[in-house]
């Protein structure tokens, strides 16, 4: 008889167990979005589970250069926010797989603006180095 795997402690994932970040600046909605989908990997990680659901290692695959302790933590507080869900598919050990909420579905056009941003700033960038040059 195979013996039952147990959860480990301290793997509930759920929203409600996860502890809420403060904002950094009381009151603050720029600092409380910065919190929620600033840094390095956040945006880059909705831009991923956008496009569709994705397990943790289709996730990582796809952004060559993160850690997994980074993705971790990343995707927790994403979760922890309400932006993106995650799902075990199956018995534990399942694979997980994560996708936006529709809170999180909410930050897409936000998303695609910033995105039209960096290429005007990029561009931008490169005809004042090709500027330079000449």
């Amino acid at each position: 008889m195979r013996p039952v795997k147990k959860l480990p402690v301290g793997n509930d994932h759920s929203p409600e167990s996860l502890p809420r970040r403060a904002n950094p600046v009381s009151g603050c909605p720029l600092t409380a979005a910065l919190a929620a989908i600033g840094g390095k990997w956040k945006l880059i990680i909705l831009y991923w589970l956008a496009e569709s659901p994705k397990h943790f290692a289709a996730l990582q695959r796809a952004m060559s250069g993160i850690s997994q302790k980074v993705l971790t933590q990343q995707l927790r507080e994403l979760v922890s926010d309400g932006i993106v869900q995650r799902q075990p598919k199956g018995a534990v050990p399942a694979p997980v797989e994560y996708s936006l909420t529709d809170y999180g579905r909410s930050v897409l056009p936000l998303m695609e603006e910033v995105r039209l941003w960096g290429r005007d700033h990029i561009e931008r960038l490169t005809s004042q180095t090709d500027r330079a040059l000449e």
